[in-house]
């Protein structure tokens, strides 16, 4: 397929880089427009049920309403820089009417939060003709994103990008763009060789490359410098959990424990709990795990079934598990 036959007269990608930026910041002000009627009505939602606790599906559905929104504008303000230093290729410009298409859709029909769940607008407090408004305002954004042809022509350009790690460019500076690279090489040096015989083996693993992870930084990766991490952010270790878990899921989020405990101890715990934990999750000597996932309801904390009930000075444990990171190995 060519790229004229992706072209049609007035489409959006015929009309210029220029043009297709200019009208998906149209789409994410008009998604912008949406949450903010979805924020006012999941507000009365929670007020009439008497707290957030009597209406998590609405509350749970704006966090998910609210991150879509927000990753239709980081997509625009990704294609704008791109842009600016020319380098907002075919593939870029296919990339984003592609996800400003999908998650366009979405917001008008529903975000599926889990195998089990989706957010709807009218759950949200939306009024209908809000909606009805905002397809019309997308309108030709879903239809030249979402069709045939420009899945087709992504296809061909993907195949033809063989050994790519990321396709299209990814926009990342500097520094973010040489930690792609050292965890990209880490992984395909150390884990890929070996993760399919420690899939087939139901193996841990081996506690060498947790040790390397470690030297990495990787543990103490988003954790403050002065607790010894490295106070690098969400999109370091999105980056690193991207290329580690490339190579096997199980290294990929053998950091995201470690944030996930530290992000709770840094911003709840008391400056004892900092000083005696944070520094030593950062360098990996104690291995946070997070007990969430379970049967039917994945990784939905409002759902959990599992329950810690006190007795004496310890308490009992009663529950399923899918799976728990490292459990035999944790320290917290």
């Amino acid at each position: 397929m060519s790229t004229a036959e992706l072209k049609p007269e007035g489409g959006l990608v015929a009309a210029g880089p220029a043009q297709l930026i200019a009208r998906t910041a149209e789409a994410a002000a008009a998604a912008d427009r949406v949450l903010a009627l979805a924020k006012e009505g999941v507000r009365a939602r929670v007020a009439d049920a008497g707290g957030v606790d009597a209406a998590q599906h609405a509350a749970h559905g704006l966090a998910w309403f609210a991150t879509t929104v927000e990753a239709l504008r980081q997509m625009n303000l990704w294609a704008a820089r791109l842009n600016e230093e020319g380098v907002f290729g075919e593939i870029e410009q296919l990339l984003l009417l592609a996800a400003f298409a999908e998650y366009g859709a979405q917001i008008a029909g529903g975000i599926p939060m889990s195998q089990l769940e989706i957010i709807r607008p009218d759950a949200l407090g939306i009024p209908r003709e809000a909606i009805r408004k905002y397809e019309d305002e997308i309108a030709d954004i879903v239809a030249e994103g979402s069709s045939e042809a420009l899945k087709a022509r992504l296809a061909e350009l993907i195949e033809h990008a063989q050994g790519a790690t990321t396709f299209g460019n990814s926009g990342l500076d500097e520094t973010m763009a040489a930690i792609h690279e050292q965890m990209r090489d880490f992984s395909e040096a150390e884990v890929v060789p070996h993760a399919h015989e420690w899939h087939l083996a139901n193996a841990y693993i081996p506690i060498e490359i947790v040790n390397k992870v470690a030297e990495l930084g990787v543990f103490g990766l988003t954790l403050p410098e002065e607790y010894g991490g490295l106070g690098l952010g969400k999109l370091a270790m999105c980056v690193v959990s991207e290329e580690l878990s490339r190579g096997y899921i199980g290294v990929g989020s053998l950091g995201t424990r470690a944030e996930i405990a530290g992000e709770l101890i840094h911003n709840n715990g008391t400056p004892e709990q900092k000083e005696k934990y944070l520094p030593k999750i950062a360098t990996g000597e104690w291995l946070p795990t997070a007990v969430f996932t379970e049967p039917n309801t994945g990784s939905d904390l409002a759902s959990l079934k599992t329950r810690a009930v006190k007795d004496g000075d310890s308490y009992k444990i009663t529950g399923q598990k899918t799976w728990i990171t490292h459990p035999v190995r944790a320290d917290i």
